[in-house]
């Protein structure tokens, strides 16, 4: 898997008034913590990190953060959480997770579906229940997406996590063999009947009462 370099720099003050007038610069603040790593409070550029995530193309993406306070010094890190404001997108902070090439990490994938069902074909329709997959793997063994054919799906089937194979070198992980994707049968909407037959149908058993009175009388 391709690795991104990311210039950062580090940072003392915090707070929102500061983290503001960081924005306002292009930039944004972000933390970087780690098992083996005391916190590190970066600033990065919102340019460089927009550029990162066009070019890879993914949401898992692996860094070289070049982290300058006077020296240099290089971490390799992920993101594991990114904050961004509800209405603009804009982002608000990143939190970054030091990793080790060396050493399996846990993270999630999304599903990508394939093929084209047998099911979709007769009318139904294909729900993606899980839209990503928790898979613990070596950074870089790490795949942009988990592919599902679902190009044998019929009517009423469906597609769990243990009927999925990753190979060897990706494993995932799951407690109850839960459902990935299923293909469900077409909602038949049921026709309405105009307003204008109704009420001639209330009526009509009215007027045949009234028939059989008269018929009686003579």
């Amino acid at each position: 898997m391709e690795t991104f370099q990311l210039e950062a720099s580090q940072r003392k003050s915090t707070g929102k008034g500061q983290a503001r007038a960081l924005r306002r610069q292009g930039l944004i603040p972000a933390v970087l913590y780690g098992p083996k790593i005391e916190t590190m409070l970066l600033t990065i550029s919102d340019f460089d990190l927009g550029k990162i995530h066009k070019e890879s193309g993914g949401e898992n993406v692996i860094l070289n953060l070049v982290i300058k306070n006077g020296g240099t010094q290089n971490k390799t890190a992920m993101i594991k959480d990114m904050q961004t404001a509800p209405v603009s997108r804009q982002c608000l902070h990143v939190d970054f997770c030091e990793i080790s090439l060396d050493e399996e990490i846990t993270l999630k994938v999304p599903v990508e579906l394939t093929g084209k069902s047998i099911g979709v074909e007769r009318g139904g329709f294909l729900q993606l229940v899980r839209r990503g997959l928790e898979v613990s793997c070596l950074p870089a063994d790490i795949p942009d997406k988990i592919e599902v054919d679902v190009s044998d799906l019929d009517i009423g089937d469906s597609v769990h996590v243990e009927d999925i194979s990753l190979g060897e070198r990706l494993t995932l992980l799951f407690d109850t063999n839960f459902t990935v994707v299923t293909l469900v049968a077409p909602v038949v909407e049921e026709e309405e009947v105009p307003e204008e037959e109704l009420e001639e149908a209330e009526e009509a058993p009215d007027e045949e009462a009234k028939t059989a009175e008269e018929g009686a009388d003579k």
